[in-house]
């Protein structure tokens, strides 16, 4: 019997049936015991691996992954780090410490000592865990790494560091576009952004180089820069992988490609855009995992949650959501789509495009250069007997119209809108076209939202804000409507947080993303307002006696709650 299972064996932690079956397992599978054990999730990695350490005597080893420089990690090639679980921690006095997923295999231990052999360093070997390995291979393949590597390739060919030289002719670009060094580029970029947790990646060209740039959390980063002269060649490959027209460049063109990253499939968005200096590339990244969530994960909360649970439960309504490009509202509708997804009901959506694929649901998207944009599809979409439909975005009189039909003919209709807040989106429905009489019954709920950046949990502190900072907050507080300020405790002594910066956010003291919200119902008394005068003051009015609250004031909830700093409050709050 092997001798982790064994020693499970002892410590009680499986009987003999199980250790008997668990071996059976391990030799008929092929895969090392600890695989199979940290699968059947019989004891946690760090458990495991404590026993492992006490039975080979060799020390755990717990690493600081950004502490281990590049080079550090590169006196191992990294095929064989990859193929025998290895890999360099750190050097001193000239001995390399290596860390081991499985110290025990003798091949492994073989491979070393010819490595060690080849580049005449002594070593000493650390156990790690397989998320340790896992950590440190990605740091192997870092962006500018790689991308160099790739670029060193090129370098003689082209001639890639004389900026002035001419233009690529479309014979020699589609050549250059082949080679496996821009391919790799293109590959590397992607899978950096993927891993990243970047939204979005720009490559743009500027006067002596080409810039490539990822969004974080709503904010872009420069992370890489490359030689101008290749720019036309990644931007060609970007095009061939989006089955875009190479030879057109003095028109803008949209495209889409699918690829795997990390075992997952991930979908990219690509628009280009001629400029004065050539053509710029964004790339939107959809990656399901990261984009569909459910409507309690998005920052919903407290009455917003609950009108927005009791409108999905309705058998028919139009729910909007409204808010400037970038600010969420795709999300929420996906998120608002994945409750209603069932078995017994008929989806259909039209968009602008298909961000997200979810399964069960038919998703159409618009193609304005054939005639077929939101309004000619909504009036195919009610012939397709659907129980509920997304439509991407109300942008014109004839969707509006075509919208509320729908509504009144008792289907649930999802939308987005452009305005400012869920105030303006009763005026804005009127200024379309649309007859104030058809409003109440047909608007449900007006979602409006903003996205924020969340304060990283792992070094956020309290502090005391200025005096003008308190005050502000306060004011908001004040201006509650009354059964939601009674809740309100505020903290004594008056503190709020702020992220301090540490390794798990990049020093940012920001990670990740949430929004903030408001959320207007459709009441008799908005009714009569409605058919009265639809003003955004009266609106207002009413909204603060159904308690509705302002996306600023949920907001500052959220600051005294230590979920986001009142710096991103400010910004938004600036936006509108």
């Amino acid at each position: 019997m092997s001798s982790l299972v064994q020693t499970l064996l002892k410590k009680g932690i499986l009987d003999k049936e199980k250790a008997t079956s668990l071996e059976f397992e391990v030799k008929s599978s092929g895969k090392k015991e600890e695989e199979v054990i940290l699968e059947k999730e019989i004891v946690n990695e760090k458990f495991l691996f404590n026993l492992k350490s006490e039975s080979l005597k060799i020390p755990l080893k717990e690493v600081d992954i950004e502490g281990i420089p590049l080079t550090v990690l590169e006196l191992i090639p990294e095929e064989s780090a990859r193929y025998y679980k290895i890999i360099p921690l750190a050097k001193k006095d000239n001995v390399l410490e290596v860390g081991m997923v499985y110290p025990e295999d003798l091949v492994a231990q073989e491979a070393l000592k010819f490595l060690a052999r080849q580049s005449k360093f002594p070593y000493q070997v650390s156990l790690i865990t397989p998320s340790t390995f896992d950590k440190l291979w990605r740091k192997y393949r870092t962006l500018r790494g790689e991308v160099t590597k790739a670029l060193e390739e090129l370098r003689a060919e082209l001639e890639i560091e004389r900026v002035e030289a001419k233009p690529m002719k479309l014979a020699e670009l589609e050549r250059v576009v082949e080679e496996a060094p821009v391919t790799k580029i293109v590959a590397v970029i992607t899978r950096h952004a993927v891993e990243g947790k970047a939204s979005d990646i720009h490559i743009e060209p500027l006067r002596e180089k080409s810039r490539v740039r990822f969004r974080v959390d709503g904010i872009l980063h420069s992370s890489l820069f490359l030689p101008l002269r290749i720019h036309p060649a990644v931007v060609a490959r970007v095009k061939i992988l989006s089955d875009m027209r190479l030879d057109e460049t003095r028109v803008p063109q949209d495209g889409r490609f699918s690829t795997k990253i990390g075992g997952k499939d991930i979908d990219f968005r690509v628009s280009t855009y001629p400029t004065t200096l050539g053509e710029k590339v964004a790339i939107r990244i959809l990656d399901p995992s990261e984009g569909l969530k459910d409507i309690e994960e998005l920052g919903l909360v407290g009455r917003n949650l609950s009108v927005v649970r009791e409108a999905l439960k309705k058998a028919y309504g139009l729910i909007f959501v409204t808010g400037p490009t970038g600010c969420g509202k795709t999300t929420t509708l996906y998120a608002m789509l994945s409750r209603l997804n069932k078995e017994e009901v008929n989806i259909l959506t039209i968009e602008d495009p298909v961000e997200y694929f979810l399964e069960g649901v038919n998703q159409s998207q618009i193609r304005p250069e054939i005639g077929y944009d939101f309004a000619s599809g909504m009036r195919h979409m009610v012939r397709q007997d659907p129980d509920i439909i997304m439509v991407g975005e109300v942008r014109d009189p004839d969707t509006a119209a075509l919208a509320i039909h729908a509504t009144l003919t008792g289907h649930v209709v999802l939308s987005t809108l452009h305005t400012t807040n869920a105030l303006a989106v009763i005026p804005r429905l009127i200024e379309m076209g649309v007859e104030p009489y058809l409003v109440p019954p047909t608007v449900n709920i007006v979602i409006a939202q903003r996205l924020l950046r969340l304060l990283c949990p792992e070094c956020k502190k309290k502090v005391r804000p200025k005096e003008e900072i308190k005050a502000l907050i306060l004011k908001e507080i004040d201006f509650l409507p009354q059964a939601i300020k009674k809740d309100v405790k505020l903290p004594k002594p008056f503190v709020i947080y702020e992220g301090k910066g540490c390794k798990k956010c990049n020093q940012q003291g920001l990670i990740g993303r949430t929004a903030i919200f408001e959320v207007l119902k459709m009441t008799d008394e908005l009714a009569d307002i409605v058919m009265r005068e639809p003003s955004e003051a009266r609106i207002r009015e009413e909204a603060h006696r159904q308690r509705m609250i302002t996306m600023k004031q949920d907001g500052i909830l959220k600051v005294l709650e230590g979920i986001i700093p009142i710096e991103e409050v400010l910004r938004v709050a600036e936006e509108k």
